[in-house]
Order: structure tokens, then C-alpha cells, then sequence
């Protein structure tokens, strides 16, 4: 009664190498070798995955008693980040994202992030160069910006006193944030192999530099100089605090906070942007809407008027450009879900059989390949269709596989328990910085005829993909 085993040929590493090396593509051939359900030895631990979409309820709706989230986890971000988590940190974490990452926390928090925005974009607007064409590799110029303002929105500005004024604050915020997205980088480029435990000895003590200089620039110390800084961090810290834990692990969980909520954002503006650069008719519907949005707020872009503000509300009517960005996320985010099941028990598939899972195992699932690129529920599935997830009258489509409903069709926030908390936020900023591009930016490839890049494929199950090579674009303002 247990599901298909396939071990491999290397002693406890089993296929820890396949799998690392391209875990798309060992999925797929697994999956057409035995079926939507498996099991495999991946370096000592044995995988169940289960590529049944109708099957997913099951796996993200078990109780934490049978199939728990936190046991992966606590492991990996001990690793990568060298912070061991309290008892209640989940629960902290929930707490406090529902609070300021949704409803009306969500209100102050856009508004933080639209404003970090501006002052990054605009800060030479009314110098001549803003409207010369300026050239950039548009993943860094999107990863930064948006990485930038969300790092100012959630972790605060450098404070105005008596002896600094408005403006050398907003330049220190410019020059610092710029100084510590080139060191994100660094460390965003050796995260993958960061957590499989296979950096080489150089990449490993310089992963160290790193870790020690994040858990110094976030520490609680300098974050209470800090004006602005967000409820969700302030609240979060206090927590810990409250919860007697030290100090220095609590500067260590800042900076598992900072690549939680800012390692994908800028990612998935990046494909985005391109898609719609290489989609014409996707742009033009996308800048319509725009239009029409702000047109609807009493707000236009037009020379010597302020900076528009984009609101959350405004956020709110943007159907279009919700489907752009869905489909921008079926395509590029591609997050592995895992359990460790915590005592056997049966599991039961939407065929109706049941498969025996054993205590210390884990189990997987995988969307991008089990549900997001599946040809039956996404016709074309490698095609960019921004109105994909609309129906002709703009409101949200159903999707169905063997003419069966689908709960699960795009899965970039994981789900259940392990369900990103920051969601909406991170949402949010994806579209305010797309938002400001298109109302106020010309932008076009260097090369029109350049293809979109292929994904680096490394960095599969850690959220959004990252491109094998940088784009040029350039960009102007158009007022």
C-alpha cells in the first residue's frame, strides 16, 4: 500500500543529485515513470511527491499533528540565515502579517512602500537626465528598486534631526539601501547551494561575511534609530523580546524577515515588466487600465503636477493587471511545498486509493509542474496570456482538468499553514512599481528582438526563478 520507491543507485544520496541539479525535469521523468504519486531517497530522507492537483487538499489541509511544515523549516533556516526559532515563531509570524499585511494594516503599508518608490525613482526627476534615455539590465534595475523601497518601507528611513535635514536623510536612505542590495545580491546568489549544505569553502566563509553583516545593518540596536519603520517588524521583535529571546538571535530573524519579504518581489517585477515589453497587445491593455484607474482618483501624470499616489484602494480595481501579474507568477514562481510527516498514516488521493506514508518521511508537492504548467488546465502553458485567469466580462475564470473544478491551479504562495503571510503585501508591490513604470516611464528592449531568458534552473522550489542572464532596456520619463 505504500507508493512506488524509487531509490536510485548511490547509498543515501539516492537521486539528491538529479534532483538538484534540474528538479523540474526529475519530476516530470519521475512522474511519467510511476505515476502522480512516488516516493524517492533524496540525501537520506525519503520524498513522497504527489503531482495530483485534486490530491493537494488533502496534503495542505492536514492537521500539524500528522504532516508538519515547521520541522523542514526550523532546519533550513538555521542554515541559511543561523537563526534558531522559538517554540511560537510561526504563530508570531502569522499574527503579526495578518495585522499588518492585510486589511487595513495593508493601507499604511502600501502607502509606505508607493512613497520609498517615489523617492527612489523620482529623486532626479527635475534634473535633465531623467528624460535622456538611460540604459540598464532590466532584472537589476527592477530587483533593486523594488528590493530597495521594501527594505525602507519595513525596516524605516534614517531619521531627520536637528543637524540633518529632509533631504540629506533621503540621500543617506538612497546610498545606504543601494550599498546593501549589492550585498543581498551577493548572498541571493549563493542561497541555493546555501541550502543544500554545498557551498564550497571560499563561498562558504564569504556566505558567513554576509550573515554577519545583515545581523549587524538590521540589528534591533540600529533598527530603534530608525524612523518609519513598520509595525510588522517593531511588533515582531517586541514578541521575541517578550518571548526572552536573545538579542542577537533576535538581530539573526531580521534577516530571515528581510530575504522572506524582498528575495522574490523583485524577481517576479523583472518577468513581468519583460513580459509585458515583449507583449504589446498585454501592454497596451495593462497601460489602459492604468490610465483609467488613475483618471477614476481625480489623478493624471502631466508635467509640473506632484507625484501621482497610488492607494490600495486604487490597487483594488486593477483586474487586468492582476491577471498579467497571476500569470506572470504561473510562469516564473515555482516553490516546493514540504511536510515531514509526523506518524504514519494513509493517505488518501482523489482516485479514491490509499497509499501508507511512513513516520520521518516527507512529503512534496511541486505546482509548477504538477499544476501550473499542466498543458489541460493552462492550454499553451508556456505562453504568456495576460487575460488568462479573466473571463470575457473581466471577472475571475474557474480552471478544470478531465472536466473536474480545480482548487489548486496556480500555487505561487504555497498554501495551508505554510501559506506566504506576506502575499498581499508583496502583490502590492509588484504592482505599484509596474503602476509607476508604465504611467511614467517610456520603455523599450535594446534589442527587440532579444528572447525572453531561460530560468536558471538551480534555484527551482525557492519561490520566484531568477533569469540565466540579465536583459537591456532602456527608459526615459515621459513628461
Amino acid at each position: 500500500t505504500e507508493p512506488p520507491l524509487d531509490k536510485g543507485h548511490i547509498p543515501w544520496l539516492g537521486y539528491a543529485l538529479d534532483f538538484r541539479k534540474n528538479s523540474a525535469e526529475f519530476l516530470k521523468k519521475m512522474q511519467r515513470r510511476h505515476g502522480d504519486i512516488f516516493t524517492v531517497l533524496i540525501g537520506g530522507y525519503y520524498f513522497t511527491f504527489v503531482m495530483d492537483p485534486f490530491s493537494f487538499g488533502a496534503i495542505v489541509k492536514a492537521s500539524r499533528a500528522k504532516l508538519d511544515f515547521e520541522a523542514f523549516a526550523v532546519e533550513l533556516v538555521t542554515r541559511v540565515f543561523g537563526y534558531h526559532p522559538s517554540k511560537n515563531n510561526h504563530k508570531i509570524l502569522q499574527v503579526s502579517s495578518t495585522k499588518h499585511l492585510m486589511g487595513d494594516g495593508l493601507v499604511v503599508m502600501t502607502q509606505a512602500m508607493m512613497e520609498n518608490l517615489q523617492t527612489l525613482m523620482f529623486h532626479n526627476r527635475d534634473s535633465g537626465e531623467g528624460r535622456r534615455w538611460q540604459q540598464d539590465g532590466l532584472f537589476h534595475y527592477s530587483y533593486n528598486i523594488v528590493f530597495r523601497a521594501g527594505y525602507l518601507a519595513l525596516f524605516g528611513n534614517e531619521p531627520c534631526t536637528g543637524t540633518q535635514s529632509e533631504e540629506k536623510a533621503k540621500e543617506r536612505d538612497l546610498i545606504q539601501s543601494e550599498e546593501l542590495f549589492d550585498e543581498f545580491r551577493k548572498y541571493d546568489r549563493l542561497f541555493p547551494r546555501l541550502a543544500y549544505a554545498v557551498l564550497p569553502p571560499k563561498d562558504k566563509m564569504e556566505a558567513e561575511r554576509l550573515k554577519r553583516l545583515f545581523w549587524k545593518v538590521l540589528s534591533v540596536k540600529n533598527s530603534r534609530e530608525k524612523d518609519n519603520i513598520s509595525g510588522w517588524i517593531s511588533d515582531q521583535e517586541q514578541f521575541l523580546a517578550e518571548l526572552e529571546v536573545p538579542e542577537y538571535m533576535r538581530d539573526r530573524f531580521m534577516f530571515l524577515l528581510l530575504w522572506a519579504a524582498q528575495g522574490n518581489t523583485g524577481p517576479s517585477s523583472f518577468w513581468l515588466l519583460l513580459y509585458l515589453m515583449k507583449h504589446p497587445e498585454a501592454m497596451q491593455a495593462v497601460r489602459e487600465e492604468v490610465d483609467k484607474v488613475l483618471g477614476e482618483a481625480g489623478q493624471e501624470v502631466k508635467p509640473g503636477s506632484p507625484v501621482v499616489n497610488i492607494t490600495r484602494d486604487m490597487l483594488m480595481k486593477t483586474p487586468v493587471l492582476d491577471s498579467a501579474v497571476e500569470e506572470t507568477l504561473r510562469l516564473t514562481a515555482a516553490p516546493i511545498l514540504i511536510r515531514a510527516v509526523v506518524e504514519d498514516l494513509n493517505l488518501k488521493m482523489a482516485n479514491g486509493r490509499e497509499y501508507a506514508l511512513c513516520k520521518g518521511d516527507r512529503i512534496a508537492l511541486f505546482p509548477h509542474v504538477a499544476v501550473q504548467m499542466d498543458p489541460e488546465v493552462h492550454p499553451e502553458p508556456h505562453t504568456f496570456k495576460y487575460n488568462r485567469f479573466l473571463n470575457q466580462d473581466g471577472t475571475k475564470k474557474d480552471f478544470y482538468k478531465n472536466g473536474k473544478k480545480l482548487k489548486y491551479f496556480n500555487m505561487p504562495w504555497g498554501a495551508g499553514t505554510s501559506i506566504c503571510p506576506g502575499r498581499f503585501f508583496a502583490v502590492n508591490e509588484i504592482k505599484l512599481f509596474v503602476f509607476l513604470m508604465l504611467s511614467y516611464y517610456d520603455l523599450e528592449l535594446v534589442n527587440e528582438k532579444e528572447e525572453i531568458p531561460p530560468i536558471d534552473v538551480s534555484r527551482w522550489g525557492f519561490g520566484s526563478m531568477q533569469p540565466t542572464h540579465d536583459v537591456q532596456f532602456k527608459y526615459r520619463l515621459r513628461i
